[in-house]
């Protein structure tokens, strides 16, 4: 899914086992988003990342949207834990490439109105590999 508003937007999947409840991993993505500086503080996110939600609930009846963020982006950080979303768990170097230093990354998660316990973003406080992902 994408969804363009004046100023930002976001890229955004489904994925997982649809029909598999016992697993419970059907779930919305942020694949990106993008808020430019001249539009930030205004609504913007919230209004992108609402938008995902309600197609992950209402169309796909999914159990969490997901997310990874550097911990170092704070003010990201900070928005997504206002948002509702926690940090699942780490994923250790994540972010790398030849030419900057690696950085974890965490996988944020908010749980959707289908798991009403919340079970699908209860932290595992577990630090995993990026092969260890079940999807990528």
């Amino acid at each position: 899914y994408q969804r363009r508003v004046h100023g930002g937007y976001l890229l955004g999947k489904v994925e997982g086992d649809k029909n598999n409840d016992e697993k419970k991993n059907w779930h919305g993505h942020v694949t990106a988003i993008t808020v430019a500086p001249e539009y930030r503080r205004q609504g913007f996110a919230r209004y992108l990342m609402d938008f995902l939600e309600s197609i992950t609930d209402k169309k796909h009846n999914g159990w969490f949207v997901d997310l990874f963020v550097r911990p170092s982006n704070k003010i990201a950080v900070d928005m997504y834990k206002t948002l509702g979303y926690d940090v699942y768990q780490v994923v250790n170097k994540y972010y790398s490439s030849s030419l900057t230093k690696a950085e974890d990354a965490y996988d944020m998660r908010k749980s959707m109105p289908r798991d009403k316990e919340k079970i699908t973003m209860q932290p595992t406080n577990k630090k995993i590999e990026p092969d260890e992902l079940e999807f990528h």
